[in-house]
């Protein structure tokens, strides 16, 4: 009986491994060019005399309420001078991040067909991390000066747990991150459980749209810290459960598991400075996870599925 169970398993890995491969085949022909617009190297290098043209270029990025004589001082400021080269030198060559931008577009058109391909412009924000991506209809704008490493000089004020992400890899998962909140619907209620399966979405959002990254960057995790979060997840699940959390409307459980932060704070000693932050987050994934595998459903519908149906359909079992 054990062997049979073994062959069955061991036959629906490879089925699952090549249905995944088919459709990876298949959105690797989908056509789609995406040409990334320096801005960030066009506006270090503007003059008195380039400057209206690329003011009639980029009419989007030049708040009216601003001399001429305001951008060209900016330019020439001395930490905008330092900023440019820095993001210049990390940057010198786009190519891999482009064919990464590339192939998230192409998933975002194999899943969502009305999808159209963005103007993708790359600027500086005086390392404004909050809005290091801003997606709209028609154009994707990346702030470079967020993703030159986390030991950066620039972003050692920044608490160490925040900084962790500000590297070249986190770039798409950051832009499919943008998509994701366009498609999910917010929650109405905001138990634990609704919000943990809205990270839920976002995180399996991603896993979809950017299978290429590695799981751990995705999650903004580092590898020992994705292992931590896999061999607790059932200490984890039983800690939420015993301890009534799953509808419970405490905001303090957002701030303990949910948002940012350097650990998740489960108030044990010896266990929390062990822990990565975001584990409601995490657990959300397994639980979207789990309805996915046991329900047909296609994932466009899913983003828009309420908590409890994705919940009480799941069948979710965190792994041993």
């Amino acid at each position: 009986m054990k062997q049979v169970l073994v062959i069955f398993v061991i036959i629906s890995m490879l089925t699952s491994c090549k249905n995944d491969n088919k459709f990876e085949d298949d959105i690797a022909k989908i056509k789609i060019h995406t040409n990334i617009e320096r801005f960030d190297t066009l506006f270090a290098a503007v003059t008195s005399s380039t400057l209206p043209k690329l003011k009639n270029d980029y009419p989007f990025m030049f708040s009216k309420k601003y001399t001429d004589s305001f951008w060209l001082d900016k330019v020439t400021d001395t930490l905008q001078v330092e900023l440019f080269k820095e993001v210049a030198k990390t940057f010198s060559d786009f190519e891999e991040i482009e064919k990464d931008i590339e192939l998230l577009f192409k998933h975002l058109k194999y899943y969502f067909p009305e999808f159209k391909t963005p103007r993708v412009i790359t600027v500086t924000s005086d390392v404004d991390y909050r809005n290091r991506v801003i997606v709209t209809d028609t154009i994707d704008l990346i702030a470079l000066d967020n993703y030159l490493g986390p030991d950066h000089d620039f972003y050692q004020s920044i608490p160490v747990y925040i900084r962790e992400d500000f590297r070249k890899e986190r770039m798409v998962v950051d832009l499919a991150g943008e998509y994701a909140k366009r498609y999910i619907y917010p929650v109405a209620t905001k138990t634990f459980l609704d919000e943990m399966i809205y990270y839920g979405k976002l995180l399996y959002f991603k896993e979809r749209m950017v299978p290429f990254v590695s799981e751990a960057v995705r999650l903004g995790y580092t590898v020992d810290e994705l292992e931590w979060a896999q061999v607790n997840e059932s200490e984890i699940w039983r800690h939420f459960v015993e301890h009534e959390m799953l509808y419970s409307t405490d905001s303090k459980l957002s701030e303990r598991f949910i948002e940012a932060a350097p650990f998740s704070k489960f108030y044990l000693e010896g266990i929390d400075t062990e822990s990565p932050g975001q584990l409601g987050q995490y657990i959300g994934l397994q639980i979207v996870r789990a309805y996915m595998d046991n329900n047909e459903v296609l994932m466009k519908d899913m983003l828009i599925t309420q908590t409890d149906e994705i919940f009480n359909k799941s069948k979710f079992k965190p792994r041993k």
